[in-house]
């Protein structure tokens, strides 16, 4: 047998001791006033044979779910079962309401084109029935009554059909929209990763390689003329390697920065500013307002968007001094990275990307910088001009705790 829900169990149970309770009144009543002669012993088979096929319905042909189109077999069993009703009808009247439970099935089970003239059927033997075996003077109740309850029940069911076939449309609808959104949910978070792996990549490997490669190419152009400064330049760039090769292995395995181990942020930004010093470069870290306790991963937001400006400033900027500030407030904590470089035209730059990723004819540096500001719900801006150095500031709100009631 299929599963069915609870109340559809329930209404089916409450359709059965209703067949049962009118079959056994029947029986009883044609027992006690409509038996005798020779049809009696086949009124009574055929009530067994009656009883038997409606026990044996939802074993052998059961309903087809709701919106579903009857089986052949439930169609043998409908037909089957009516047509035991109606001989059984005439030869013992008696059996007359025990047309209720078949109108349910028929209209449980076809589709109103095939039920409703069903129900009409039905109705008209039982209203022949009636008037057959009517005494005395007609009861109008015997002609009015069974079409009016069959109407009505005839109604009540085709709505209760038809309600139900909309809701299923509408379940259909909302399954498929959970899909879709699952889906894209899905697309969105891939995007999502891929543009946090990019960040972290550009942050940590690719401007370590890069430091390297600088490294290293001045370690050759100095090889044969101050072996001394070239060993320097190969010694730093085995400590950025060792640095990059932790910075991997926590990004593999999705920890905070290791500047961040152990220490504070204005710690990790002290040390941060003390590796980005040396020739040519000098950069100083300023701590204005007293730190609080901030989430992790603002405080890796901060450290990275340094790493990645003070990169930049190496790379691009031509600068010799560079400085970061940490500024706290009481509702917010800003990281200014400014620089006396060469600048830049800031107005192509401060353009947002459309996208989640950022426009590769720029560079990756200020679009990744500015997609960290904003996952954190901060923001990020470029104050620069040619000639006149650069300052990228991110400011981060925090988050206040609500203040108490005053305890009475």
């Amino acid at each position: 047998m299929r599963h069915t829900r609870p109340e559809e169990r329930r209404l089916a149970a409450v359709v059965h001791v209703a067949f049962f309770l009118l079959l056994g009144s029947s029986f009883v009543r044609f027992l006690s006033r409509d038996q005798g002669g020779a049809r009696t012993g086949w009124v009574v088979a055929l009530f067994a044979v009656f009883c038997l096929l409606y026990v044996l319905g939802p074993f052998l042909a059961p309903a087809p779910p709701p919106g579903s189109a009857p089986t052949g077999r439930h169609l043998v069993w409908l037909g089957s079962v009516s047509a035991v009703w109606v001989v059984l009808l005439v030869l013992a009247p008696s059996a007359t309401w025990c047309a209720m439970p078949l109108l349910f099935a028929g209209l449980h089970a076809l589709p109103p084109r095939l039920s409703v003239p069903l129900a009409a059927v039905l109705t008209a033997l039982v209203v022949i029935s009636e008037v057959r075996v009517a005494e005395g003077a007609l009861n109008p109740n015997m002609v009015v009554a069974p079409p009016a309850v069959a109407a009505v029940a005839t109604a009540v069911l085709v709505h209760l059909q038809r309600q139900g076939a909309r809701q299923r449309v509408l379940i259909d609808d909302l399954v498929r929209t959970r899909r879709d959104l699952a889906a894209t949910e899905r697309r969105a978070g891939v995007l999502a990763e891929r543009q946090r792996l990019a960040t972290e990549i550009h942050d940590t490997l690719a401007q370590g390689l890069s430091s390297q490669r600088m490294l290293l190419q001045a370690a050759e152009r100095v090889w044969a003329t101050d072996p001394e400064a070239a060993r320097e330049h190969i010694g730093k760039a085995a400590e950025i390697t060792s640095r990059s090769l932790a910075e991997a292995r926590r990004f593999v395995h999705d920890l905070a920065p290791a500047d961040l181990d152990g220490q504070s942020l204005p710690a990790a930004l002290t040390a941060l500013a003390g590796r980005e010093s040396g020739p040519g470069l000098t950069v100083g870290f300023r701590l204005d307002g007293v730190p609080g306790p901030l989430p992790e991963r603002v405080e890796a937001m901060l450290l990275r968007i340094a790493q990645g400006a003070l990169a930049n400033v190496r790379e691009h900027a031509a600068a010799t001094r560079a400085a970061l500030t940490l500024t706290c407030l009481d509702d917010q904590i800003s990281l200014d990275v400014a620089d006396n470089g060469r600048g830049f035209d800031v107005r192509p730059s401060e353009r947002a990307p459309a996208g989640p990723v950022p426009d590769r004819t720029r560079g990756h540096g200020l679009p990744a910088m500015r997609i960290r500001a904003r996952q954190s719900g901060g923001t990020l801006t470029v104050e620069s001009a040619p000639g006149e150095g650069t300052v990228v500031s991110v400011a981060v709100p925090l988050v206040l705790d609500a203040p108490k009631e005053p305890v009475p």
